[in-house]
């Protein structure tokens, strides 16, 4: 089972060592001697051209660091004041101290998805106060996809910036399909074990059982998932509120639970049996993503009644879980229009007790599928400046099909545009470097510098290169938008050369060049309007 992916052009991978932590970093080196380096998740994939075999799998970077400690999650670590290698590795990449990453992990408001079982990871750390990551869903249908390019997917969507993948398979081979993706992935991935469980009982929600659910859980456990979500907040007295909504339950692990509930009469064993599945994960530093599986579907569903049950219930068992030392997330809407976006971080962190908010978009109106990754990053990136820690991706398929390669591309892409927009909002202290790298190489007319500072530098070089492909043009002060006579930025940097040249001030030598250009035009017979200074 092969995958070719290219190499990232114009950058190169570089290590931080500190201690053998090897903390990897993309640096793009610029045309006028300077380097940036960059947040970087692409794991092995991306230095250069080639097709790997992915039987062989990564390295196990974290074994030692597993086997030389006793057995605990990085939330009891972080309770007893134990700064890990992977806080370490985290506050590395975030520019952060590691004792602000251990308290942060410690108080629940952060956590490092990492399960002991999955040593190939690349430790990363999700909370408000870090920089916002991005979740890229993939996994087969049974319909279509295969194992093959599940893997292919989760390679490419790395490369082009996730932070963690989602296996979310729901057809034949899951656990081969998830099996590959694992050995493969330096960043953290995340399933929704109940899928699993439906297929082994036929795909009759009312022929599941707690032992089936839990002799899946711990099966992925020993496999290496990171981070799982589970739907224990779906109560039985809680679907009746989804009767009259215009969606109903979208969710699907929300409406396997709901289907359980109603045909049992009784409560959720996910709820009922919530203590024991902490115990399971503690064992394994398995992170909870604790499910919305009434989360609105539709703007007309936006911050119901049902949405708001589940998320004080999730709340509760925030709390059950902390007490065990294990770490939460919780997930968050789906589809909510704007002025009603910043009620859901603000009631997630009060419920919940300030859990990394984990949302899905949201979407912020309902009217444009296939073009869904657009409508849901404008609710995402107002979600992220509001507090949201980590946003899963929605690509141009949503609602519509399984999303290929390209669709998982734009997804991503889209979404780490949403995410560093709301870094700069929240003022991280290195989110403003590459931009202000960028703007510098883009005044500079630093054609090469400005492709490869992007985040999609390929396309960017495409779409330069459509009109004006010769090499030369890479050096050229215009592009095909204003041609070489109407370039705003080249016009400014004439008049700064000669505000040089005369020993003027910038203001100066504006005023100067309007009013010869002014003569000029009266010569001409048109009516002069000169600068007040003028006149």
């Amino acid at each position: 089972m092969d995958v070719t992916v290219g190499p990232i052009v114009g950058s190169h991978k570089e290590y931080l060592d500190p201690d053998g932590l090897r903390v990897p970093v993309r640096r793009v080196d610029l045309t006028n001697g300077e380097h940036v380096d960059l947040y970087d998740t692409s794991g092995p994939y991306t230095d250069e051209s080639a097709t790997i075999n992915v039987h062989n799998g990564l390295s196990s970077r974290r074994s030692d660091w597993i086997a030389g400690r006793l057995a605990n999650t990085q939330l009891g670590f972080a309770k007893a004041g134990v700064i890990t290698e992977e806080m370490r590795f985290c506050a590395l990449r975030e520019g952060a101290d590691p004792e602000f990453v251990r308290a942060e992990v410690a108080a629940g408001r952060a956590v490092i998805p990492a399960n002991r079982r999955h040593p190939e990871t690349e430790p990363m750390v999700i909370g408000k106060k870090f920089l916002v990551k991005i979740n890229a869903n993939l996994g087969n249908s049974a319909v279509t996809s295969s194992v093959a390019e599940e893997v292919d997917k989760m390679v490419w969507a790395i490369r082009w910036g996730a932070d963690t993948v989602m296996d979310l398979s729901t057809g034949k081979r899951i656990h081969e399909t998830r099996e590959w993706i694992l050995r493969n992935s330096p960043v953290p991935i995340g399933t929704v074990p109940i899928y699993q469980a439906l297929e082994k009982v036929g795909g009759d929600p009312t022929k599941l059982s707690w032992d089936v659910y839990r002799d899946t859980v711990v099966e992925q456990c020993e496999q290496g998932v990171d981070y799982m979500t589970v739907h224990a907040g779906v109560l039985l007295r809680y679907v009746p509120l989804t009767a009259r909504r215009v969606t109903g339950i979208v969710s699907r692990g929300g409406s396997i639970m709901a289907a359980w509930c109603l045909a049992h009469h009784r409560e959720s064993f996910l709820y009922t049996h919530f203590a024991e599945l902490c115990d399971i994960l503690r064992a394994y530093d398995v992170t909870f993503s604790l499910g919305d599986g009434l989360r609105p579907g539709s703007i007309a569903d936006a911050n119901d009644e049902a949405q708001f049950a589940e998320l004080r219930t999730l709340g509760e068992l925030t709390a059950i879980a902390r007490a065990r030392d294990v770490q939460v997330m919780i997930e968050g809407p789906g589809h909510v229009p704007m002025h009603k976006i910043a009620e859901n971080v603000r009631l997630e962190e009060e419920w919940c007790g300030e859990a990394p908010f984990y949302t899905l978009g949201p979407l912020a109106t309902d009217i444009a599928p296939a073009y869904d990754h657009i409508t849901s990053a404008i609710g995402a990136a107002m979600i992220a400046r509001a507090g949201t820690a980590m946003l899963c991706y929605v690509t141009p398929k949503e609602h519509l099909g399984l999303p290929n390669r390209d669709d998982v591309k734009t997804g991503v892409i889209t979404y780490k545009i949403a995410a560093h927009a709301a870094d700069l909002a929240k003022g991280h202290p290195r989110a403003q470097e590459r931009d202000d790298a960028l703007s510098r190489a883009r005044f500079e007319f630093r054609w090469i510098d400005q492709f490869n500072l992007a985040l999609d530098p390929d396309t960017a070089r495409e779409f330069h290169d459509e009109t004006l492909p010769a090499e030369p043009a890479k050096t050229a002060h215009f592009c095909s938008m204003c041609g070489p006579k109407f370039c705003a930025m080249k016009i400014t940097q004439d008049v700064r050369r000669y505000a040089e040249e005369h020993g003027l001030t910038t203001d100066e030598a504006l005023t100067a060049g309007m009013t010869e250009k002014s003569a000029e035009f009266a010569a001409a017979g048109n009516t002069v309007y000169l600068p007040l200074t003028d006149r």
